[in-house]
């Protein structure tokens, strides 16, 4: 019965992380067209998604520890890879070894749209720097040439 739960946790995880690809995806194009309300709106739905996400790998790692202690693993050291040797052949082994695969896939997808959505957000940055700069220039670029150098002696030049 925990394997099947895991297996659904898993496919949570899986609608999940791929529904939050398609919110990056939308994100990067509201980047590019610079749309602030829509990008505050993407950034909300992605914390609804990240909240769900926790939940769902939560109940993941909870059904995969009962899995262990049912199945006689340690607990602390279950991963994927000690499961599908556990389940080495089985029609619920190529199940679970198929959503895992899906999932990594996924994640490689998201962590590379993120990626891009990093850097034209670094990008904007940079260009809201630069017209920052010219609106509002420092002391330093009023003089536009070489910073006149003050006499460093004093006004009476006597020798006692």
């Amino acid at each position: 019965m925990t394997l099947q739960a895991i297996q659904r946790s898993l496919e949570q995880l899986l609608q999940l992380h791929q529904s939050l690809y398609a919110l990056s995806a939308q994100k990067t194009e509201v980047l590019k067209s610079n749309d602030i309300n829509q990008l505050q709106e993407l950034m909300k739905k992605e914390k609804k998604h990240m909240k769900a996400i926790n939940e769902t790998e939560q109940n993941r790692v909870e059904q995969t520890t009962k899995w262990a202690q049912a199945n006689g693993l340690a607990e602390d050291a279950v991963t994927v890879t000690a499961m599908l040797d556990h389940l080495q052949d089985t029609e619920a082994g190529q199940t679970l070894e198929q959503i895992t695969t899906t999932l990594t896939e996924t994640l490689v997808k998201l962590k590379q749209q993120e990626q891009l959505n990093q850097q034209l957000t670094q990008q904007s940055l940079q260009f809201v720097q630069l017209s920052m700069d010219m609106i509002a220039p420092t002391i330093d670029t009023f003089n536009y040439g070489e910073k006149q150098q003050t006499n460093k002696r004093s006004v009476f030049d006597s020798k006692a």
